[in-house]
């Protein structure tokens, strides 16, 4: 073939080309098309210093009352889940965001958005699991709002809460607390919350059948505190599960973190499932886990504290926090390679929480 005829050598890029110019389910995955969202359109325009703290939780003070106040929303599918459902995932996921604040939970609003033609039955049993889980976390549910929607308008039900809690740490935790040195530590097993969504809705059985662990956090962070523990930051390890909320905190922080694969506990069950399913377990969400970076003295104190209070959980120093070294999240592997671990440019699993 003459020279002529040949073609110019082009490269090209296997990740798949998302519309920018329109909502996609990505955006609500976790990952960067979700902090891109985040940063250039509500960011950008509701920017305030309160919003700029980049944390679960606003830090308000009021009357010389040190407040966090924190929203969210469940649009989970399927409604029931093993482990819990959106009742619970709700109430859970709110008293979460204000524990990683360091704050104990005082009351919660709630919103639903209800579809028409949803079973009375169901929606009395999810408003049951949310009483529960209120009364377990010391919370009250002071106010609310109820809306309905055209039949096949939804997935059966949305929830709206927002909540409100008293910080118990000064200075709070926050990424801008933490410090090179620091040890990064896991509550538990990770992966479980995102499997067992998805094993509900698509019908998939695995066996053992993997249940979420979805949780309330609170005892878990105030136990620290109340020990006198200096803890310089807490992020739950929801959408994105693991390696995004460190990307995120790294980001934040303007540091490195350096972690390791062999002390990341994940249940033989839940690998076995990502790898039939061809997910990574490091970015399934969870719903009952976080990580705390706390000075290295007191992980020994820290780890024993969790073990206490939740004997079958197998809580880990998973690394450490390092000078920024122009990437954020590094892993050694179980082979012993440093490994880069970026945030996730969609998602693994949608409509988890």
């Amino acid at each position: 073939m003459d020279k002529k005829d040949e073609k110019p050598l082009t490269w090209s890029c296997p990740i798949e080309k998302v519309d920018r110019s329109k909502i996609v389910l990505a955006h609500g995955g976790g990952g960067t098309l979700m902090h891109q969202l985040i940063r250039n359109v509500f960011e950008a325009t509701f920017k305030n210093p309160l919003l700029q703290q980049h944390h679960d939780s606003a830090f308000l003070e009021i009357q010389g009352v040190k407040l966090a106040f924190t929203t969210d929303s469940f649009v989970v599918k399927p409604l029931f889940f093993p482990g819990g459902d959106i009742g619970k995932l709700a109430v859970c996921g709110t008293v979460n965001d204000l524990a990683m604040a360091g704050a104990c939970p005082l009351y919660i609003s709630v919103g639903f958005i209800l579809e028409e033609g949803l079973e009375v039955e169901i929606l009395q049993q999810i408003v049951q699991t949310m009483k529960r889980e209120a009364d377990y976390a010391g919370v009250s549910i002071v106010t609310g709002d109820t809306k309905v929607i055209n039949n096949a308008s939804g997935d059966g039900l949305y929830i709206n809460t927002s909540g409100i809690g008293i910080v118990k740490q000064e200075p709070p935790p926050c990424p801008s607390q933490i410090r090179p040195g620091d040890c990064i530590l896991i509550n538990g097993d990770i992966g479980r919350h995102g499997l067992a969504v998805l094993s509900a809705r698509e019908e998939i059985h695995f066996e053992p059948e993997l249940n979420s662990d979805c949780m309330n956090l609170i005892p878990a962070v105030l136990s620290l505190i109340d020990a006198g523990i200096p803890v310089h930051c807490l992020r739950d390890c929801t959408r994105g599960g693991l390696v995004s909320a460190l990307n995120e905190l790294a980001e934040e922080s303007c540091l490195s973190f350096y972690i390791r694969e062999e002390d990341i506990p994940i249940h033989d069950n839940v690998r076995g499932a990502c790898e039939i399913l061809g997910l990574n377990p490091l970015y399934v969400a969870n719903e009952g886990r976080f990580i705390a970076f706390v000075p290295k003295e007191y992980t020994t104190d820290v780890l024993q504290i969790w073990k206490d209070l939740y004997p079958e959980l197998t809580p880990k120093e998973i690394g450490i926090v390092t000078e920024n070294k122009g990437i954020p999240v590094l892993l050694k592997n179980t082979i012993g390679i440093d490994l880069a671990l970026p945030m996730l440019s969609g998602e693994q699993l949608p409509r988890i929480c």
